[in-house]
């Protein structure tokens, strides 16, 4: 097992990097894939996967990032109205088929997988963004290795008894220490690289402190998804990690909130 999970994270790193070192429609088409199966993976859940509410959905995450691609995101309000008339519409047209439930879970999979992890992408198309995306990895999967680290040594508080046993306060706050630290020093690398009046290392420290704290929402967001439906992983899709939304579970909430701290309190664009 431990084998299976070091091999295939090992595979994932290397396309990661690939895939964010290319940029651009590369990058794009990387995330949108990795967004639609998150999708599909979240509808499974609720078995609506093959659909005609997921049908709705899947056809709005490829126009969403359709209109990313050519710089039309002014339009994403208008699309999700869209995509919700839809909903509504295949709901009504069909009852009792669906219950409402399941149109908003399918609505909400829209914002929670397609448009929150579309801020990696995001991130990469700022000012120096091939430096920048490292930190929504940098954040989350920090945070998680030295959370882990931090609980296994330290650890004597339940953070979430119910919900995730394993994690302990004090592995929450080595997780967000932790994270800040790598951006300390991954800012002290970046630094030789990029030309900035701003002071690298302590704005990445701060930028990886705070993904790292959000990281932990993510986490345990979908953690109490899976309780809620009684299912161990998403998919299988990655040998020893589950699926998409089990890995990049902290990624989708980490990507946005670095997005929105690098653009509007780092002044990026």
């Amino acid at each position: 097992m431990f084998k299976e999970r070091l091999i295939s994270g090992i595979i994932l790193v290397i396309i990661a990097f690939v895939t964010l070192y290319m940029g651009g429609f590369v990058t794009l088409a990387v995330v949108a894939a990795i967004s639609l199966i998150g999708v599909f993976e979240l509808l499974r859940v609720i078995g609506v996967e093959r659909s005609f509410l997921a049908v709705v959905i899947y056809t709005a995450t490829i126009v969403y990032y359709l209109l990313l691609i050519v710089g039309l995101e002014k339009y994403t309000v208008p699309l999700a109205l869209a995509a919700l008339i839809a909903l509504m519409s295949v709901y009504v047209f069909t009852f009792p088929r669906y219950e409402i439930s399941a149109v908003a879970i399918a609505f909400f999979s829209f914002f929670y997988v397609t448009v929150m992890l579309s801020c990696i992408y995001r991130v990469r198309t700022l000012e120096n963004g091939a430096y920048m995306v490292v930190l929504v990895f940098l954040s989350a999967w920090g945070n998680d290795t030295l959370a882990y680290c931090a609980g296994r040594l330290f650890g004597k508080h339940k953070m979430s008894p119910v919900l995730s046993p394993k994690k302990t306060v004090e592995g929450a706050v080595g997780g967000i220490l932790g994270a800040g630290l790598l951006g300390a020093i991954y800012g002290v690398i970046a630094g030789r690289f990029i030309v900035s009046e701003a002071n690298l290392v302590l704005v990445f420290a701060l930028v990886c402190a705070i993904g790292g704290l959000i990281s932990i929402i993510g986490d345990l967001g979908a953690s109490a998804i899976k309780r809620n439906y009684e299912i161990k992983d998403y998919s299988n899709l990655i040998p020893g990690h589950g699926g998409i939304l089990d890995r990049f579970d902290s990624i989708i909430f980490t990507a946005p909130i670095i997005y929105y701290l690098l653009v509007l309190v780092v002044g990026l664009s």
